[in-house]
């Protein structure tokens, strides 16, 4: 408590964070809180500093129950996001707009989420085993522009479809005026249940591959709005700034669990929890990210070790580490 800007001074070093104006000071006053400003006067971009790397090693690994594998590398990750990056200015998003996310945990959120944020627009998702209510209360909340939204989903061996409930969702939600569908069980969905929605293959088609031009924004620029659980009522809305999301997961990823860069990391979780949040920050440490979307029990309770086996994996191990919770993965060294 007695040397915090020291501390996060030397968290943001370590952490390289790119930015386009450095910071006058670490922070305010400590003392006052909430209200304080952390690193004020600087300037960057949430997902440039996740985007830093642009080489031919593996990024996303997405693992279904169904044992379907897509991978892409990291020049294809940012190339894809250039691509997306390009549409959405299209549809006119903005910094400050919000996009909404109904998909299960798979490459495009990531990706959607990186176009997103490269805009200085805010992301917000959900997993698409919310029903109707369940995504209205969370999104009606907040008023985005642009809704993601899946055909369908898989659990338990069964083929949950979604695009009935994205038309409701955005029925109930008048703020909505686009809807990107992405393909997960059906690559070509019928639109029929929703005339105005475009498919993301066709919403990137015309669009060419090039640099991202990252909106700066100040250090403590929402980037996330995550929810509450909703057990005491209405989920209650959670704002993540850039600054704060980029160092604090910085600081449990890369000290706290020893990611590196030949490290392959897992965690078990949907994009309606803060660990999907989490665990897609170890791009910045140029990991080899693994997802998995489904019932961690189909077709039998082996289905996470046979994908950490597959990936040569094992449980992060760190002499210096305090003990990590169980889904955390790198591979095994020689």
């Amino acid at each position: 408590m007695n040397n915090i800007s020291d501390f996060w001074g030397a968290i943001f070093d370590e952490a390289q964070i790119r930015t386009s104006k450095s910071y006058d000071r670490v922070v305010d006053d400590p003392n006052v809180m909430p209200g304080t400003k952390w690193f004020p006067g600087a300037k960057l971009n949430f997902a440039e500093n996740l985007l830093r790397f642009r080489d031919d090693r593996e990024a996303l690994v997405a693992w279904r129950e169904d044992k379907t594998v897509k991978r892409i590398t990291y020049r294809e990750l940012y190339d894809e996001v250039s691509r997306l990056v390009k549409a959405l200015k299209k549809l006119g998003i903005t910094q400050g707009d919000r996009v909404a996310g109904y998909l299960p945990n798979g490459i495009h959120a990531v990706v959607a989420m990186l176009a997103t944020t490269s805009l200085g627009a805010i992301w917000s998702s959900g997993s698409p085993d919310f029903g109707v209510q369940g995504a209205t209360d969370r999104f009606g909340q907040i008023e985005p522009k642009v809704l993601f939204c899946t055909d369908s989903y898989l659990y338990n061996g069964k083929t949950f479809g979604r695009l009935d409930h994205a038309a409701e969702i955005a029925k109930n939600i008048g703020s909505i005026k686009h809807i990107v569908v992405v393909p997960f069980v059906d690559e070509r969905p019928d639109l029929g249940q929703l005339p105005e929605a475009v498919h993301y293959n066709d919403l990137i088609a015309d669009e060419v591959a090039g640099d991202i031009e990252f909106v700066q924004t100040p250090a403590d620029h929402p980037v996330y709005i995550l929810y509450s659980s909703g057990t005491t009522g209405v989920p209650k809305c959670i704002v993540h700034g850039a600054i704060g999301v980029l160092l604090q997961h910085y600081k449990e990823l890369a000290l706290h669990t020893g990611v590196t860069r030949d490290s392959s990391i897992f965690y078990f979780t949907t994009c309606g929890w803060m660990m999907w949040n989490w665990l897609v920050s170890s791009l910045m440490l140029g990991a080899r990210t693994v997802l998995f979307d489904g019932s961690p029990f189909y077709p039998g309770p082996e289905i996470l070790w046979e994908m950490a086996r597959k990936r040569k994996a094992h449980r992060l191990r760190h002499e210096r580490q305090v003990p990590v919770r169980t889904g955390r993965f790198r591979p095994e060294t020689p």
